[in-house]
């Protein structure tokens, strides 16, 4: 018996721990399918929470305006400017890779995560986790109506 209270209370220890460290606390993905999207339903402008805006060019380039970006844990993560966009995939799930011009220092040599696409009803989803994870900030989500 006494060996089972010593192994419980381990564990809570642990579970504990983990919980102080954040590891509980990783935001989820945001609702939705994961999707395969051609790079005509991406030609759009795609809105984030905070009104930001991205709008892809059929071209291949973008502007931007105070949108979300997953480029590090730093406390500005809304970003403007221009710059080129990519399309990836899986067999499951495009992947929108974004890169600002080199005229935008605060982003030379950092690559931005990619935005995972969803589809929610009507609802394109590009996303990615922003922030410290250990923080529980919010998932950058922009969004777009689909065709």
């Amino acid at each position: 018996m006494l060996r089972y209270r010593r192994t419980a209370l381990i564990l809570a220890a642990a579970t504990l721990a983990l919980t102080a460290c954040g590891r509980f606390t990783v935001m989820p993905p945001p609702e939705g399918e994961p999707v395969i999207l051609k790079p005509a339903e991406l030609v759009t402008t795609w809105t984030d929470a905070d009104d930001g805006t991205l709008t892809l060019k059929k071209d291949g380039t973008f502007v931007a305006d105070k949108i979300c970006i997953a480029v590090g844990w730093e406390d500005d993560l809304a970003w403007s400017g221009t710059g080129t966009w990519r399309l990836g995939s899986n067999k499951e799930q495009s992947f929108l890779h974004v890169s600002f011009d080199a005229d935008h220092p605060e982003l030379r040599g950092t690559k931005a995560d990619a935005y995972s696409a969803l589809k929610q009803g009507k609802v394109l989803k590009l996303w990615a986790a922003i922030g410290d994870p250990d923080n529980d900030y919010p998932n950058c989500v922009l969004t777009s109506q689909a065709s």
